[in-house]
């Protein structure tokens, strides 16, 4: 059975941080991209944030660029996601995914890419 499983949100105030992690089962992370998405009730899934096999390329929305960080660990099978001053508009479920791709320093925006998705995270900015 080959899963993702997301954990580390949470409740937090606005201006707090929290850092997420996705680890990976039944297969290694070594040749897979790997993207963040959030979806928040009544919107469209959104990109977060996605880095490269290597970990050398990483994209981020306009919307979070500055306070949230994308790395990751292969040799744990584990990609994390720093979130800092976090916003009420943060509050969303956060899915990590996995690509799998030939190239090592190429990530994708869009969820269609992603061959294998996480259950999720709820992570909510108290206001």
């Amino acid at each position: 059975q080959l899963q993702l499983v997301e954990s580390g949100g949470g409740l937090v105030q606005p201006g707090g941080s929290l850092r997420l992690s996705c680890v990976a089962s039944g297969f290694t992370l070594d040749y897979y991209a790997i993207g963040w998405f959030r979806q928040a009730p009544g919107k469209e899934r959104e990109g977060v944030s996605c880095i490269s096999r290597r970990g050398g390329t990483t994209n981020y929305a306009d919307s979070v660029k500055g306070r949230f960080t994308i790395s990751r660990d292969n040799a744990k099978n584990t990609v994390y996601l720093q979130m800092n001053s976090l916003k009420p508009e943060d509050t969303a479920i956060y899915f990590c995914a996995a690509d799998k791709i030939l190239s090592s320093n190429y990530c994708s925006d869009y969820s269609t890419r992603y061959d294998y998705w996480g259950q999720g995270t709820q992570v909510t900015v108290s206001s």
